[in-house]
C-alpha cells in the first residue's frame, strides 16, 4: 500500500499586504495615475481573474524587481450580461448581473494586493496614492479578517 500525502492549507501561508481603494475612475484610469505617483509599471494582464463561468475581474499586474514584490491591482466588481429568456414588454433587454471578488467589502472598487517577503510599511503607500485627485479614499486591509481571502490568492 503506497502512502498518501496531503498538504495542509496550515503550511501554506501566503504573505500580502491590501490596501482597499475607492474611485468612481475606469480600471485603466486608476493604474495610469497609480503608474504616475507610484513610479510603478502596472501593465493589464493577458487573462483576467476568473473565478467561475460568471465571475470575471480584470487584473493589472507589476513585478517589482528591485525590491522583490509582486503587485497587483484588481477591480473588486465584475458585471456580466445574463441570457434570461423572458416573456412581456422587456423581453429584448439584456439582463446584467453584478458580482464582487470580496463580497464583504462591496463599498471598495479596488484592491492593491502586495506580495512580499519583507516588513512593508503601507501608510507612506497610501499617502502616496491619496494624492490622486479622483481616488476617493484609499486604506490598509488586515487580509487576514477577511471570509474570501482565498478569492485574492492565484
Amino acid at each position: 500500500m503506497t502512502a498518501v500525502y496531503k498538504i495542509s492549507g496550515d503550511l501554506y501561508e501566503e504573505n500580502f499586504a491590501l490596501i482597499a481603494l475607492h474611485s468612481t475612475m475606469n480600471d485603466y484610469s486608476v493604474v495610469y495615475a497609480l503608474n504616475n505617483v507610484l513610479k510603478s509599471s502596472f501593465v493589464r494582464a493577458p487573462k483576467d481573474l476568473e473565478l467561475s463561468e460568471h465571475m470575471s475581474f480584470p487584473f493589472f499586474e507589476w513585478q517589482d524587481d528591485q525590491h522583490d514584490r509582486y503587485w497587483v491591482v484588481l477591480a473588486n466588481k465584475s458585471t456580466k450580461k445574463e441570457l434570461l429568456v423572458r416573456d412581456g414588454l422587456f423581453q429584448d433587454e439584456p439582463s446584467f448581473a453584478k458580482h464582487h471578488l470580496v463580497p464583504e467589502q462591496k463599498e471598495v472598487d479596488y484592491f492593491i494586493k502586495i506580495e512580499h517577503d519583507d516588513d512593508l510599511e503601507t501608510s507612506e503607500l497610501v499617502k502616496k496614492i491619496l494624492t490622486i485627485p479622483k481616488i476617493i479614499t484609499a486604506y490598509s486591509l488586515d487580509a487576514a479578517m477577511l471570509k474570501s481571502k482565498n478569492n485574492l490568492i492565484f
